[in-house]
């Protein structure tokens, strides 16, 4: 085997890398997904119950991590495994690999634990060269077909594996087309793909500087190489940091005889799901292209037929793959996305995974699956990724509104974005980052275009079916996206798109309806979502099953109704700093802030409390007896205050004090780092007059609430950066002395934890306390000694050399800030028993978060108001037991 003279091999104890699939002998199951990779692991599944698929074997994700560990070589004995499995292949199919009279052709495909489709590369037809090309024609009688194969072998291998640009070749083609008045590849007869072919060889050598590989073995082994290399791709590396799939995963590499969808009009190819992914109905949905190969269809290269339409032209073969669609879906008790070849009206089954659904799709098959009884409750709640429930509580288009629509395509993946036209992908990331709202345009989309898909707010294509890879990205990722509109015709060098005669420049505003397909022009009037349904359903299973308590984020009346609407059982937080900016009370804020004595800052604030009160009023009445905390004033008081020298002549002039007295204050009030200065409980204790009219204004809310609705209110008083006991006691009996001079009982007196300091003295603490709040939000800051607000200039290289797993502002740090958050659990509860604790950090509606939150032994978690759906699916699934 002269080839594999070059194969880099490292020396390893024997192990085994190599496991078959087939008829006759099956060596994994889809249980094993972790060391087959998912791909791998189905096909060994199809296989073991009797479906057509067609025999292979897998090298397994331990290859792939030795790869990594050892200077990108191979385990000492995979040759021999490698030599083993073709072995068993070869047999099995009955041709041999390289053979020059009846080729056995072979396919490498990456495949990981969990699908990223179209993340890494594949190539398919190995095995042809200028000889073997024609025993393949001879042995199919068909030399078109063997031409058609050579040169998509030649295409997708250099553009894969000798890394020459797979544009260089369409060139060729479409030129070929074009000269030759050809609309179709499968236009071009026999003669006219051999010139092709030699044309491409030509290409190969110009760029290579060698001829393209004529070695069966060669070929083989450079794809596997480049496959294993392709879990580290850019796009791969994108597309793991956003779905939070580990590097050290890596990917399995399925090595698995080729059959021809490609060899006529009996033959085709296509990609089904057993339901809609993008509504969930029970119906087959899919497309089939006649006449092609394996990655014409995702490609978007042509546009395919619908699923329905095989019933007309192959009734049989519809009827088979309608059998193994509902086999399928009872075996593995989920959607299934399948891939499947015709050849000679004989189907074969590729792929089998858990199909990829647009999040209403996904509520629905839950729901429905419970209901015919095909899993139980728990399995639906597990189903659903919390994060997706995003995708429900955004806009959609008014109906109504005044639509100018420019075309239609096909409704990819529903849901509604406006943005700018946008149409390349690294611009569209550099926008995204700048706060302008994107629509990426391009004709087709490929695995380079997953950085600039995340960034867009939704995504526009003029080729390609509902199964492209811009429509399974984007349904994936929560996007709307039309595809197919090929009525858009874009050109990338004067960056504008003409669409029936009316041409639009890059930065122009647009809408799609992901949902219709329609491309319309400007900004279209969005209504807001409404949850009812299979929503409702599933959250009333979450809720039956949940132990955390979910509340929100609140300060305003639109906040807290917003909150209620989304099931939130409490507000966890009600920031109070936030309702002194309304411009009605700013002035007096202002003034207080520069009073000189206690006497100028008491009738300042005065001024304030009726607005604080009625505040509080909005907001009790909202809830309805429903627990509220309130935090008292955090912030330092220089945020309150103007630095431009109009606004600060303006604020001189209304108080009658000159600007210079204004920037003297303000220059006295200036701090070196105040998130660490006189803010929170130390301007309680320095200027105890401002809390004294807050606690006062809640008190009084609340019994103006009992006294006209007879609602009981119980506010939570939340005193925020405590660091030691002696400032709890002190506030704690400020907060009483008012409790008392207003005649109102019935209230909890707690503090936020968010200095390490207070998570390690939160014994005594509980003392005074009644219930902490973590503030995770600072309780990182501190235990970092990280900024927020600064931590971008260096987090993202902490993350991507492995010093961080995650941003850990929105992932909780479970070794270091969660310790903190389990020792002052600990250490509170040994004092005071019933202590409440919850978190109103924005940990609060991470997943990941809540499920340690769970595990800490929390009464609640508050998040923002559209989170809280997802913290309610969230908290269901930590407390269910794997």
């Amino acid at each position: 085997m002269s080839s594999n003279a070059a194969l880099k091999t490292s020396p390893q104890a024997a192990g085994k890398w190599v496991y078959s699939f087939g008829k006759t002998l099956c060596e994994g199951d889809s249980s094993q997904k972790n060391l087959l990779g998912g791909k791998g692991a189905n096909l060994a599944e199809m296989s073991k119950i009797g479906l057509p698929v067609p025999p292979g074997f897998t090298m397994s994700t331990e290859v792939c991590t030795y790869f990594y560990q050892n200077k990108q070589s191979y385990p000492g004995d995979l040759d021999a495994q490698v030599n083993g499995g073709l072995a068993q292949l070869e047999k099995e199919i009955g041709a041999i690999f390289g053979d020059v009279k009846k080729p056995l052709l072979l396919s490498v495909r990456s495949g990981a634990r969990v699908s990223m489709p179209g993340m890494m590369d594949t190539i398919l037809n190995l095995g042809l060269n200028d000889v073997t090309v024609k025993g393949l024609s001879s042995s199919s009688n068909n030399e078109r077909f063997a031409q058609d194969c050579y040169r998509r072998l030649i295409q997708m291998y250099s553009d894969v594996v000798l890394g020459v640009d797979h544009d260089l070749f369409e060139d060729i083609l479409d030129t070929y087309k074009r000269r030759n008045g050809f609309k179709q590849d499968t236009d071009i007869p026999a003669e006219g793909l051999a010139e092709i072919v030699e044309q491409y060889k030509t290409l190969v050598q110009k760029q290579t500087g060698k001829p393209f590989p004529q070695d069966p073995r060669e070929q083989l082994w450079g794809a596997i190489g480049a496959v294993f290399k392709s879990w580290m791709t850019p796009r791969a590396v994108t597309y793991r940091k956003i779905n939070s799939i580990p590097e050290e995963w890596g990917t399995a590499v399925c090595v698995q005889a080729v059959v021809f969808g490609n060899m006529g009009d009996d033959c085709g190819t296509g990609v089904a799901f057993t339901r809609n992914p993008s509504t969930g109905e029970n119906k087959f949905y899919g497309e089939y292209l006649l006449n092609a190969q394996g990655e014409d269809v995702v490609a978007g290269i042509r546009t395919p037929l619908e699923l329905d339409d095989m019933k007309k032209t192959m009734p049989e073969v519809y009827e088979q793959l309608d059998a193994i669609r509902l086999q399928l879906e009872k075996h593995y008790k989920d959607m299934q996305d399948i891939e499947f070849t015709i050849q000679n009206k004989k189907l074969y089954m590729l792929q089998t995974r858990s199909g990829k659904r647009t999040a209403p799709a996904a509520l629905k098959i839950a729901v429905d699956m419970e209901n015919e009884k095909l899993i139980s409750k728990e399995v639906a709640i597990k189903r659903i990724n919390p994060q997706s429930l995003d995708q429900l509580l955004h806009p959609t288009i008014d109906a109504n509104a005044a639509k100018n629509v420019l075309t239609r395509g096909l409704p990819a993946s529903p849901g509604a974005a406006v943005g700018a036209v946008c149409f390349d992908s690294d611009d569209a990331e550099k926008l995204a980052k700048d706060g302008v709202k994107v629509i990426l345009c391009r004709t087709e989309t490929s695995p380079e275009d997953i950085h600039g898909m995340h960034a867009a707010e939704g995504i526009l294509t003029s080729r390609g079916g509902m199964t492209s890879h811009a429509a399974v990205v984007a349904r994936g990722m929560g996007k709307p996206c039309v595809s197919g509109a090929g009525d858009v015709v874009i050109d990338m060098k004067s960056k504008t798109m003409t669409i029936k005669g009316k041409t639009l420049s890059e930065g122009d505003k647009i809408t799609l309806d992901g949902s219709t397909g329609e491309v319309l022009l400007g900004a279209v009037k969005m209504l807001q979502p409404a949850l009812t349904g299979d929503f409702e359903t599933l959250m009333t299973w979450a809720d039956d099953m949940r132990r955390l308590k979910i509340r929100a984020n609140a300060e305003t009346a639109l906040d807290a109704e917003t909150a209620r609407k989304f099931g939130a059982e409490g507000i966890g937080l009600c920031r109070t700093e936030h309702m002194f900016f309304d411009p009605e009370r700013i002035l007096s804020v202002r003034q207080m802030i520069l009073a000189e004595t206690s006497e100028d800052r008491r009738a300042a604030l005065a001024k304030i409390a009726p607005h604080q009160q009625q505040d509080f009023v909005k907001i009790f009445k909202i809830m309805k007896g429903l627990p509220v905390t309130i935090r008292l004033l955090d912030p330092p008081l220089h945020e309150f205050l103007p630095h431009e020298d109009e606004e600060i002549a303006g604020l001189a002039k209304s108080l009658g004090i000159s600007a210079d007295k204004v920037r003297q204050r303000i220059a006295r009030l200036h701090e070196a780092n105040p998130m660490l200065g006189l803010r929170g409980s130390r301007l309680g204790i320095v200027y105890p007059e401002i809390y004294e009219m807050q606690v006062k204004a809640i008190f009084e809310a609340a019994l103006a609430v009992k006294n006209e609705t007879g609602e009981t209110v119980i506010p939570e008083v939340m005193v925020p950066l405590i660091a030691t006991k002696a400032e709890m006691d002190i506030l704690k009996a400020m907060i009483d002395k008012v409790a008392a001079a207003v005649g109102f009982k019935g209230y909890l007196t707690g503090t936020m934890i968010e200095l390490p300091r207070a998570a390690l003295a939160a014994g005594s603490i509980a003392e005074s306390a009644e219930f902490f709040s973590f503030g995770t939000n600072d309780l990182t800051q501190t235990t970092f000694g990280i900024s927020r607000d600064d931590a971008g200039s260096f987090l993202p290289a902490y993350q991507a050399q492995g010093i961080l797993p995650s941003d850990p502002f929105a992932s909780i740090d479970v070794d270091g800030v969660g310790e903190l958050v389990k020792t002052a659990c600990e250490r509170g509860r040994k004092t005071r028993k019933d202590l409440k604790l919850g978190i109103c950090g924005e940990h609060g509606g991470d997943p990941a978060s809540i499920k340690f939150f769970e595990s800490a032994g929390l009464d609640y978690v508050s998040c923002s108001p559209y989170r809280v759906p997802i913290a309610r699916l969230a908290a269901a699934q930590a407390a269910l037991k794997d």
